[in-house]
């Protein structure tokens, strides 16, 4: 029985022992390419949210590379991309803009999202090797393909879940902070225009980030439900 199985149990091991060293060294990269976030006005509204978390502080660091992006580290640390601090300087976004991109990875992890990766991606090893093996003995040639595709289908919806459920944390956050969710929704206005997305349309179930248009959607639902509810 173990002799059967083991091909698929072995890669789910080394696909887990894979993760947490790529993990380790992201770490050490992001430490050894980043600075403290120092910039008064934003620090403030980041100390607004993390009052109504009852922490003392919320650290952010700066990676230091041009792309515009935000990041929850493995050991739970955020960061801002240098490029995102570059818009911010050159006016294409403001403090509180980029106060809810913060608020977004906190609500990543809050909820425990760089934590589920790993059993996510041992998850979706086991699919591929696994349900590889089995159609592939039906369908030769094309059922490590299928597999895959399956595998790949699976990540997709879990990864827009994720942000979702990061976006609707971010929201409420923002929403009790008194900073709001009209930043938030501006600076995902805005977000095709910063990261220059010229590319043509994707498959909309085949992307690891739910579009910008439907991210909106989402949030001003909970706004209008947050506003029915008041007396």
């Amino acid at each position: 029985m173990l002799l059967k199985i083991l091909p698929i149990i072995l890669p789910v091991i080394i696909a887990i022992i894979t993760f947490k060293f790529s993990a380790k060294s992201t770490i050490r990269n992001l430490k050894k390419s980043s600075s403290k976030l120092n910039e008064p006005q934003l620090i403030a509204l980041i100390q607004r949210m993390a009052k109504e978390i009852n922490l003392n502080n919320i650290n952010v660091y700066v990676y230091k590379i041009g792309q515009i992006n935000g990041i929850a580290s493995p050991d739970g640390k955020i960061y801002l991309t240098e490029g995102f601090l570059n818009a911010y300087y050159s006016g294409k976004v403001t403090a509180s803009e980029l106060s809810t991109v913060v608020a977004h990875e906190l609500g990543h992890l809050a909820l425990g999202h760089t934590k589920k990766r790993i059993i996510d991606f041992s998850g979706q090893t086991a699919i591929r090797i696994g349900l590889g093996f089995i159609l592939g003995r039906f369908l030769p040639g094309v059922g490590l393909y299928l597999a895959n595709a399956l595998a790949q289908l699976i990540s997709a919806k879990l990864s827009r879940t994720d942000e979702y459920a990061a976006d609707a944390y971010a929201a409420a956050l923002l929403k009790k902070s008194n900073i709001g969710t009209e930043p938030q929704i501006s600076l995902l206005n805005k977000l095709d225009y910063l990261l220059n997305s010229n590319e043509l349309p994707q498959i909309p179930w085949l992307m690891s980030h739910p579009s910008s248009k439907d991210r909106i959607s989402e949030i001003s639902k909970l706004e209008q439900k947050w506003t029915k509810n008041i007396p």
